[in-house]
């Protein structure tokens, strides 16, 4: 009996010296659209990351999907996103507009857009959602334009990226 006690331990120390480990990432999607003369950009996130730093940043309890949501979240959402991403088109500073979000399991989508875009030669793009709060959090770009596409890999050392199209 006391072997088996003895067995047991040693089998399952190592496995109780390993911690998981927690990955901080999200992903940016930018898609050129010709047609409409606009960028769209679809941003996901971790639902529990997110809702940390808006809580930190803004002294709030946001609650997302539960009965207790604040009603107004997209307000902080959207001073967030203005606050941490910024981007250039062909070397010119453009803003974007909030359309809103949506929650999908544990992630928390973003749509965005920047309107009366005529052509991209360039996007640059600082991304610092995040960073603040996780600095191993990495941020992936992925871009549509002109029928090519191009990627980029921001973190909280290197938040600013230029894709050439």
């Amino acid at each position: 009996m006391k072997f088996k006690k003895v067995l047991v331990i040693i089998l399952l120390l190592p496995l109780l010296s390993f911690t998981a480990h927690k990955y901080y990432l999200s992903l940016t999607q930018i898609e050129y659209k010709s047609e409409s003369k606009s960028i769209q950009i679809t941003i996901n996130v971790f639902m529990d990351d997110i809702e940390t730093a808006l809580n930190k940043d803004f002294n709030i309890d946001l609650q997302l999907t539960t009965s207790k949501e604040l009603l107004n979240n997209d307000i902080y959402f959207k001073k967030y996103l203005k606050e941490k991403l910024h981007f250039k088109i062909n070397t010119t500073p453009v803003n974007f507009n909030y359309i809103g979000k949506e929650y999908d399991g544990d992630l928390v989508f973003f749509y965005l857009e920047i309107e009366n875009i005529n052509n991209v030669d360039t996007i640059e793009i600082e991304n610092k959602i995040l960073t603040h709060h996780f600095p191993e959090q990495q941020n992936l770009v992925k871009s549509k334009a002109n029928k090519k596409h191009k990627s980029i890999l921001l973190s909280a050392k290197t938040d600013k990226g230029l894709l050439k199209f």
